[in-house]
Order: structure tokens, then sequence, then C-alpha cells
């Protein structure tokens, strides 16, 4: 079982986003108000914190949502989830895996800073099967059926 740390938005895609604290994810379509909210299989997208501390190893400043990630967390071990695992996020939300990684936008606010993105090797994307509350300091587990 892991923790959410952050919870993140943006109104435009390719942005950073910034820590709201709370939100609420809509069933089939994502964290409401962020720009990647939709009817595809990217809804949110989940990035480790200790993702984001390898790149603060490196030297870089940086912070949930810098990523563009809508949901940091925080010892769950999100890269190694199999694509199909169900996540129960908060009180009452589901999420499915539906792609570890993505090709990165060669444009991207991080990579044109530091040259390097963690996101397209290590983060993890959903889609919301129920929706629900979330906020800062919720749960986050695997479901097993």
């Amino acid at each position: 079982m892991g923790v959410i740390v952050a919870v993140c938005a943006s109104p435009e895609k390719g942005t950073r986003k910034k820590n709201m604290g709370t939100g609420m994810l809509v069933a089939n379509h994502g964290l409401q108000g962020d720009a990647h909210a939709g009817s595809w299989h990217r809804q949110v997208s989940l990035l480790a914190l200790e993702s984001i501390e390898k790149m603060r190893e490196l030297g870089l400043d940086v912070h949930p949502g810098d990523f563009a990630e809508n949901l940091t967390t925080k010892g769950i071990d999100l890269v190694n989830l199999p694509v199909g695992t169900r996540l129960a996020i908060g009180p009452e939300a589901i999420g499915e895996v539906t792609q570890i990684g993505k090709e990165c936008h060669m444009g991207c606010e991080i990579r044109r800073l530091a040259g390097d993105c963690i996101m397209p090797r290590e983060g993890v994307f959903v889609r919301i099967l129920t929706g629900g509350p979330v906020k800062e300091g919720d749960r986050i587990e695997v479901l097993t059926e």
C-alpha cells in the first residue's frame, strides 16, 4: 500500500501541473479540471515520489507536478505494475493501469530545462473505472481479484 503525496492539475497539456492538494476523479474521464482528462486510455497520470527523487539526485530542483503527473505517490512500486492492474485510489475511486511510460513530448517544459524527463520511463497511466474524491494523504493500493 502507498500514499498520495500530491494531487496535481493544469489547464494545458505539456506544462507542469500545480499541486491542488485535493481533487475529484471522474469515472471514464479523469481528474476534474485537468487538461489530460477525457474519454481515452490515459485519463490520469501517476508518478512515484521515488522517481522524482532520482531526478533530484541529478541536481534538478523538481517537485510533484513538475513532470505533468496528476497523482504523485509514495511507497507503491508503480513502474512494475502490469497493464490491467486495478488500484484503489482514496476512499472510493478505482483506476485501471492502461500504460507504463509514454513517448515524450520533445517540447515539454522539463525536457527543455533539464535535458531529460523521467515520465516516459516511469510514468503510469490509468483510466478511472469508479470516481471519487482524492487528496494528499489518501491511500493507494493494488486490488487483488
